[in-house]
């Protein structure tokens, strides 16, 4: 373990030492802080960060792939990936400190919004279940997209193909439940039980299902390990 977080604190290093998480945290922020005030300045609005989260998971699709597309695709671009693989750190050792890196850059990120509900609190009577439950939310989600984004990034080299590919990943299963709604029977429950969104909406209504945290933490688990078989498939080239 004291590899993995040896390679952690070096990628956390690296991503606030480069303007890239910068400028995605910023855009983030400011379009999650567009819907928030939408949100807060509607008739009858509710002291709630519903609207805000809903939309933020929408952001996280694109927000993910393009914080992880650098972990591993430019160290292939560089030629560094071998030399790291032949030192003596095992591949899942890699995977999972960078993996590290890129969910502590994304818990920064998330970590400003906690203004939004301190304006709630400061102008409203927010209940505190709901919050909870919905940051909790929002944090397997994001956690589940850099799983993702991570695993695009061990495909390619290149690191606009692996935000392409991982967008396409994370598109395609926050959406699939929308197929799942224009069917019947077994194939609508199992379509829509792959579906990010369908799983991640309880949590934004402040209900908590130990099945939708088994869920999230399966898909991290699930496709780190596609990550660590991607990269030892690199040693039998």
């Amino acid at each position: 373990m004291r590899n993995t977080f040896i390679i952690a604190w070096k990628e956390t290093r690296s991503y606030f030492s480069s303007p890239t998480a910068y400028v995605v945290g910023a855009m983030f922020l400011v379009l999650t802080g567009i819907f928030f005030v939408f949100d807060m300045t509607r008739p009858f609005a509710e002291a709630s960060v519903r609207g805000f989260i809903s939309w933020a998971t929408f952001f996280i699709v694109f927000l993910a792939p393009l914080l992880s597309m650098r972990l591993l695709a430019e160290e292939q671009k560089l030629g560094t990936l071998e030399l790291l693989l032949t030192s003596p750190v095992r591949d899942w050792e890699v995977v999972v400190g960078k993996y590290l890196a890129s969910l502590a850059t994304l818990g920064a990120t998330l970590a400003f919004t906690l203004f939004y509900v301190l304006l709630l609190f400061v102008f409203g009577d927010p209940d505190v279940g709901p919050l909870l439950s919905a940051y909790l939310g929002l944090i397997l989600y994001g956690a589940a997209a850099l799983a993702i984004g991570i695993m695009a990034s061990s495909l390619s080299g290149n690191q606009i193909v692996a935000a392409v590919v991982g967008i396409g990943i994370l598109l395609m299963l926050s959406n699939v439940d929308r197929i799942g709604a224009l069917l019947d029977g077994v194939a609508a429950d199992v379509i829509s039980g792959i579906s990010m969104n369908a799983h991640f909406a309880d949590f934004s209504r402040g209900v908590l299902d130990s099945s939708h945290v088994v869920y999230f933490v399966s898909l991290v688990a699930v496709f780190l390990f596609i990550t660590v078989r991607s990269l030892e498939t690199r040693r039998w080239r």
